[in-house]
């Protein structure tokens, strides 16, 4: 699937407002490099209002998609650099669902986005970042919100370190998306392997009791279940299944401490 027809596609929610406005000179930069001979993108009416239930949903899945871009490109440089890692890693999600053209595309796309931030300077992309997560958290559930939120993490770890400027940019990005900075931390302690680790991805203290971590885990266990992205597509679906894998495995390494 051409990524030009989901980009071509998003007029959902993100259609209007501050997010709208960023992603609408994308699309006719799009459309530009279509006219002058590059390769052509391919684009979809967004239908009468989205009527059909199959095109909301997908609609629903282009903005998650396009928003996920947008908020990586302010992730991305939060370091002041453009790592190869983060834009690779980003490269692999498009060229594996949707295929090389989408992963050439997309990288196009990042790369017009750090343009206008550079354009509009920091201070003032850094509001329209804000401003864009007010909407998404306006229009976007709050399991989509943590599976989005979950993305940008796997971004800025992608090159093996996350550094404190990093972890700041993801804290804000998700207050701005009315979610908690605990979450970010929770997020950044999935893949570890230690007791201390598993701790911090249940958000609970060692010393914490038993229905204490009971209740924690039942918590986070309802949040981050993947039938709650899965309209979003399997790769969506696929991701939270991996990510609550982790969580799950955290759990197990605290109930087997502790003899549960």
């Amino acid at each position: 699937m051409a990524f030009g027809k989901w980009i071509g596609g998003y007029l959902g929610w993100s259609a209007a407002g501050p997010l709208g406005g960023l992603i609408g000179f994308l699309i006719g930069a799009l459309f530009d490099a279509a006219v002058s001979g590059s390769p052509q993108v391919e684009f979809t009416s967004a239908g009468n209002g989205f009527q059909d239930s199959v095109r909301r949903q997908q609609g629903e899945r282009n903005s998650f998609l396009l928003s996920m871009l947008v908020l990586a490109s302010y992730i991305i440089k939060a370091d002041g650099r453009i790592m190869h890692s983060e834009m690779e890693l980003v490269r692999q999600m498009l060229r594996q669902n949707f295929g090389d053209v989408a992963a050439q595309q997309g990288d196009q796309i990042l790369r017009r986005l750090f343009e206008e931030q550079r354009q509009m300077g920091s201070y003032a992309y850094k509001e329209s970042i804000r401003q864009s997560c007010q909407q998404i958290a306006s229009q976007m559930d709050y399991s989509q919100r943590l599976q989005l939120l979950n993305f940008l993490v796997m971004i800025a770890q992608a090159d093996g370190r996350v550094d404190t400027v990093e972890v700041a940019a993801l804290k804000e990005v998700a207050q701005w998306m009315q979610l908690s900075a605990d979450e970010v931390d929770q997020m950044l302690h999935l893949k570890g392997d230690s007791l201390e680790d598993a701790y911090k991805v249940l958000g609970v203290s060692p010393t914490a009791t038993d229905d204490e971590l009971r209740k924690a885990y039942r918590k986070l266990a309802l949040e981050h279940h993947p039938d709650r992205v899965a309209k979003l597509g399997d790769d969506v679906r696929r991701a939270a299944e991996k990510k609550f894998q982790e969580i799950n495995a955290a759990k197990e390494r605290i109930w087997k401490a502790r003899g549960l």
